[in-house]
């Protein structure tokens, strides 16, 4: 079905169809558009259902309807408005009928640059909240008191700034700190999307920078509110105090991965040092097995993805030792742990330029070594050999390997 049939289908039946959210957004941002979502207005779901008797209804608490439109499958919603009755995500008494507008549709949405339609038929941009005054600002703005109802839209608005480079307006940030007592006990999965989604930005630490603004890191991400403060060499790190310098290594290293775990890992890098006793500052003796642990109380918080964590815990333990090798044991040795890390080469080199400015000739060359490496398998351990045995001659010849290249 096309989409004008779509629309002239329910204009028939006394209503309107719009598309909504983030696709109007990006098409007046001057972006490609993508994910186009679709609420109407005037009708019920009986003459809905009768128009499109293959639509597919998923929603549960309000009606959402699957419909291929133009070859794709569409989500279409009806316009609904809110009530807050009490606290989190769950708080809310829905009304959906006939009447409901799609201002007030529009109105029960994050920031203004999200709330805003464009209808159907006519291509008439329907955009009461100023979004896109506000796109060509360059602002985030909540689109009205109610961005407080919901406490994880204040993560969004972080978020959207991190995403599109642009500014949280004063008022908005405000009410994102008012969201601070709600924020904490919001399900760990809605963070956790926030986190996923942050991470794929091109500079994270915009995300992360605005939480701290608005008093909520403490709340989220306390692990990463632990590093405010806490001092660095400023020869060696003139950027600042421990979370300055993880906000710029997330940077640097989004600047040349996509990987999420990746990112992630550097994100976790350094979490150890705020667990390092003040007497021991700055030198953060031991601050590897601290940040497991630190590691290990994120994911209990927050479920983190099982990749992220072997990851995170790699980088961690190995990103300091990694520069003081020079044995071809302990060379072949890291090699063989990196190859049975999802991490990778591209990855822990990326954490560890990021961090240090530089990588060992042994990671910077990992494809010879490996290749050298390698070449020694199974089959060619002596058949007199068992147990343990084989394992050490195996690992013998490796680093013989590796000598040859040194």
């Amino acid at each position: 079905m096309r989409e004008e049939d779509f629309s002239d289908g329910i204009t028939r039946a006394g209503g309107r169809a719009y598309i909504v959210g983030g696709w109007v957004r990006d098409e007046i941002r001057g972006a490609e558009p993508k994910d186009k979502d679709y609420v109407v207005t005037g009708v019920g779901e009986d003459s809905f259902e009768s128009l499109f008797p293959a639509a597919h209804r998923v929603g549960r608490s309000f009606p959402v309807y699957r419909l291929r439109i133009d070859g794709e499958t569409r989500d279409v919603a009806f316009a609904r408005s809110e009530k807050k009755t009490g606290l989190g995500y769950r708080g809310f008494d829905v009304c959906f009928d006939r009447s409901i507008s799609i201002r007030e549709d529009l109105e029960r949405r994050d920031t203004t640059i999200n709330s805003m339609a464009l209808e159907v038929g006519s291509r008439e941009l329907i955009d009461p909240f100023g979004g896109a005054r506000d796109i060509e600002s360059r602002i985030i703005r909540a689109t009205s008191e109610r961005f407080r109802d919901d406490p994880v839209r204040a993560l969004r608005a972080a978020r959207q700034s991190a995403q599109f480079g642009y500014s949280i307006e004063p008022r908005t940030m405000k009410m994102m700190n008012e969201c601070r007592g709600e924020l904490e006990g919001e399900p760990s999965e809605r963070i956790m999307q926030e986190l996923s989604l942050a991470l794929g930005v091109e500079c994270p630490s915009v995300f992360f920078r605005a939480l701290l603004d608005a008093g909520l890191l403490e709340v989220t991400f306390p692990q990463l509110y632990a590093l405010v403060g806490v001092e660095h060499d400023l020869r060696q790190h003139p950027e600042g105090d421990a979370f300055a310098h993880t906000m710029l290594m997330t940077d640097r290293v989004a600047a040349v991965s996509s990987r999420p775990e990746v990112r992630f890992a550097a994100l976790a890098h350094d979490i150890g040092k705020a667990l390092v006793p003040a007497r021991e500052r700055p030198h953060y003796y031991d601050h590897e097995r601290l940040g497991l642990a630190a590691l290990a109380e994120w994911n209990r918080k927050m479920t983190l993805p099982k990749l992220w964590m072997r990851c995170a815990k790699f980088a961690i333990r190995e990103h300091m030792r990694a520069r003081t090798i020079s044995r071809p044991g302990k060379i072949a040795d890291f090699l063989t742990r990196l190859e049975r890390n999802s991490i990778g080469t591209d990855g822990i080199s990326a954490v560890m330029m990021a961090d240090g400015g530089w990588v060992p000739s042994f990671l910077q060359f990992a494809d010879l070594y490996y290749r050298a490496m390698n070449e020694i398998t199974g089959n060619d351990i002596p058949t007199n050999l068992t147990g343990p045995e084989r394992g050490r001659w195996l690992r013998a010849q490796r680093i013989e390997a590796v000598t040859r290249l040194r």
